[in-house]
Order: structure tokens, then sequence, then C-alpha cells
């Protein structure tokens, strides 16, 4: 199969990947919270610790499913995909307490409407800069 019949499966792939991701980030968190006790009274413990499992799942998951690098670029896209992750990371521990404790919303709810809203603009990133092919002009 040719490179540009591969590049042309990425959105499907991204799509599938996204889906995994997704499901994933939604339900981590509140699997944390339903079956670790302690971390009921530690919502944001339990947003770590769910941020780091969604990390590590997702850049998995884009390496590997989506975008076929090799791997000798992985430490470079992981710094790429984790800073990307990072700044979304920090808006969420900014935007979670205000959520929870200023709109009195639950914090699985207010974590999944979240986690919604980062998709958006994760294809444009891991396309363009994260798993950018050498040949590409972007």
């Amino acid at each position: 199969m040719s490179t540009v019949a591969l590049l042309d499966r990425r959105p499907l792939r991204f799509a599938i990947a996204g889906a995994l991701n997704t499901a994933f980030g939604i339900a981590i968190y509140p699997l944390l919270m339903w079956v670790i006790v302690p971390l009921r009274a530690h919502y944001m413990i339990a947003l770590l610790i769910a941020q780091v499992l969604g990390l590590c799942f997702g850049f998995a998951t884009h390496k590997l499913g989506v975008f076929r690098t090799p791997a000798d670029r992985a430490v470079r896209e992981f710094g790429a995909f984790a800073g990307f992750y990072l700044f979304n990371y920090a808006a969420n521990w900014a935007i979670l307490p205000l959520l929870v404790e200023g709109a009195r919303i639950a914090p699985v709810i207010a974590q999944s409407g979240f986690t919604l809203v980062l998709v958006a603009g994760s294809w444009f990133w891991h396309n363009h800069v994260t798993f950018r092919h050498s040949g590409d002009r972007r």
C-alpha cells in the first residue's frame, strides 16, 4: 500500500483512537473515584492520577495506532504530545475547582465535559506538530 493511501487513513484511525482515548479518559476518573474510596475526598489527586494514565494511554494509541511513526522519534514526539496535554491539564486544574466549588457541578460531570472539549484541538496539534512526517510542509 502506498504512503499516500496510508496517510489518507489517518483521520479514520485518529477518530478511532480518539474514541478509545475519550472513553478511557472519561472512564478512568470516575473509576478511580468510585473504586479508591479515599480519593472521593481528594478529587484533585484522582484527577492527577487519571491524567498521567490518560497521557500514557493516549500517546501509545496515537503513536502506534494512528501515526505509526518510527520508534527513534518517540522521545521528541512524547515531549510534544505531553506539552499539548500539559497546557490542557493546567487549564483543567484551574477550571475544575471553579466548576465543582463555584458552580456546584459534580466532579465527574465537570471533568467529562472538559474532556470532550479537549478532543477538538488534538487532531490539529498531533497531525501538524507531534507526529508530523519529516517530509510534510507544515
